[in-house]
């Protein structure tokens, strides 16, 4: 089943592949057709050359369809002048026939026998049109001809007779109605028809703006059905759409972690000094309260490069404030999705767990969440050569022996908190017999003036131990030893956050920050175990929600 990219939902269509020709030809005779999910479904051979689709060879147009007519119905009447490569009626979202559709024969031959037979024939009672189709690049950019005009803004104290003696001098009329409510008062709209299509033009052309009556100008335009009205202005909406946001392309900022009391105003003012302000809000949720987020548009992307340059980072009352060019939500998926497969390519320490970046957001110095990397820190720390089989060095002055120093076996699963750089009892390097037995043992009977031992360059009497492959907590694991403590957080968000972001994808950069705050065992025990993460995950969405409805 083909998907998108990005929301992962069905378009609509799919492919399937059998071993034996004969196997698709009987699908196809026996599942064409067929609902799915309350859906017929349409069955074809795949064409991977669309020049035969495009051609517009064999492809004919039928129009003034019966409702009743389905893509089954309009198979088996064409099915007996050739072989139908693809038969659709076409259709509203609702499912409803809109009273056309489309046949494609293999042969050209076929499709031209259909056209001389079918053509003017009675389907259903009513009289259809066929012929060959055409691209609308291709047809003939006439006027529209229609009969039915719409007609509003009318007066209350109008009624049916004075529209028809109004429009009536522009053509014979067939039917004139003003909508009514449950009470019969007029809905100040009304439709008139025509029997010539020409009175109908030539009403709209003349009436649009009529003003003669109680100073009310009327609108009068073709009647469209509610489907192709909502088509019309949902392209309108999204033309405009498209030009506000080439106009504010680069100009338009997204801030958060303001303060609850910044409101505005307060916004407007901080940011006054970089340009003129076109635009300003601060994000509020249902009861009023800000989100400590909110968008800043200039009059240029000019203006707003100095903003971002100037204000992000700064303090605003006691936080400092995030500020970068606003992306659409769609956008910003795809350049993470595309940096998490970046970073993966360039890791290749830990397959199947690729490092992402920082989410939109995250300020400097606040809590550090997934894929936000200490200053200067490019990737995970690898593991230096030689690990694991260093010589014993003596405790000294500033290497106390003890235990969880920072170097330890690589194949040490779960890394002790005690071993974090920065708390007390920092080890010194620990050697072969320093950690022997166990996770970080303290070596009993240590002779403190014994002189460090030289590595053994031979031992012809033990065989190399055969490399069995790392899984990728273990991996993770033998890194987090060598790493500080922001680069710890950072490696553990790297690959927890992923996870957390396919079971809960509305919270995964705070729910990804909370969990971070667990021991680094637990830590890597959710990132091991599906199931504990989901409930881990669940129960920290109960939280946020208990935190947002106490707010």
């Amino acid at each position: 089943v083909c998907r998108d990219l990005i929301p992962r939902r069905s378009l609509g269509y799919a492919y399937v592949n059998f071993q034996q020709g004969p196997d698709a030809a009987r699908a196809i005779d026996v599942l064409n057709f067929n609902p799915v999910n309350g859906r017929p479904i349409r069955i074809m051979y795949s064409q991977r050359d669309p020049a035969l689709r495009k051609s517009g060879v064999g492809n004919i147009f039928i129009k003034n369809l019966d409702k009743e007519i389905d893509n089954k119905a309009l198979y088996d009447t064409f099915s007996q002048f050739g072989n139908i490569v693809s038969a659709k009626v076409a259709a509203d979202v609702q499912g409803v026939s809109k009273g056309y559709g489309f046949v494609q024969f293999a042969e050209q031959e076929a499709a031209e026998q259909a056209i001389e037979k079918v053509n003017g024939m009675l389907l259903n009672d009513k009289q259809v049109y066929v012929g060959p189709f055409q691209r609308r690049n291709e047809r003939g950019g006439g006027p529209t001809m229609f009969n039915n005009v719409y007609v509003k803004n009318l007066h209350e104290s109008i009624d049916e007779d004075k529209l028809k003696e109004v429009f009536g001098a522009f053509g014979k009329l067939t039917s004139v109605v003003i909508m009514k409510d449950g009470e019969g008062k007029s809905k100040g709209f009304g439709f008139v028809c025509y029997e010539e299509s020409e009175g109908a033009s030539e009403a709209v052309e003349k009436l649009d703006g009529y003003d003669k009556i109680e100073d009310k100008a009327w609108i009068v335009c073709r009647a469209q059905k509610k489907a192709e009205r909502e088509a019309e202005l949902k392209a309108k909406f999204d033309a405009e759409r498209r030009e506000r946001l080439e106009k504010m392309a680069g100009a338009n900022l997204y801030i958060k972690n303001l303060e609850d009391t910044t409101d505005d105003a307060k916004l407007r003012e901080l940011f006054a000094d970089f340009g003129t302000i076109t635009s300003c809000r601060v994000m509020r949720d249902a009861s009023g309260a800000s989100r400590g987020s909110a968008f800043v548009a200039f009059s240029s992307a000019d203006e707003a490069t100095r903003a971002v340059t100037e204000m992000n980072g700064k303090m605003a009352g006691t936080k400092p404030l995030y500020v970068a060019l606003a992306q659409r939500k769609e956008d910003r998926r795809m350049r993470l999705q595309a940096q998490f497969a970046q970073r993966a390519v360039a890791s290749g320490g830990m397959p199947g767990m690729p490092y992402g970046m920082p989410p939109p957001g995250v300020p400097p110095g606040a809590a550090m969440y997934y894929g936000q990397p200490p200053p200067g820190v490019m990737g995970p720390p690898q593991p230096q050569p030689g690990f694991g089989f260093q010589p014993i060095m003596p405790p000294g002055p500033g290497r106390p022996m003890g235990p969880g120093g920072p170097m330890q076996y690589a194949n040490m699963p779960m890394p002790q908190r005690g071993g974090m750089p920065g708390q007390r009892g920092r080890g010194g390097r620990g050697g072969r017999g320093g950690v022997q037995g166990g996770r970080g043992q303290q070596m009993r009977g240590f002779n403190q003036n014994m002189p460090p031992a030289p590595p053994a360059p031979n031992m012809p009497n033990m065989p190399p131990a055969p490399e069995t492959p790392m899984s990728a907590v273990e991996q993770l694991a033998a890194q987090l030893p060598n790493a500080s403590q922001d680069q710890q957080r950072m490696l553990l968000g790297e690959a927890l956050y992923p996870l957390v972001d396919a079971v809960e994808p509305a919270s995964s950069a705070k729910i990804t920050g909370m969990l971070l705050e667990m021991d680094q065992s637990e830590v890597l025990h959710l990132i091991e175990d599906s199931k504990a993460l989901s409930d881990k995950v669940q129960e920290a969405v109960s939280v946020l929600k208990q935190a947002s409805d106490e707010a």
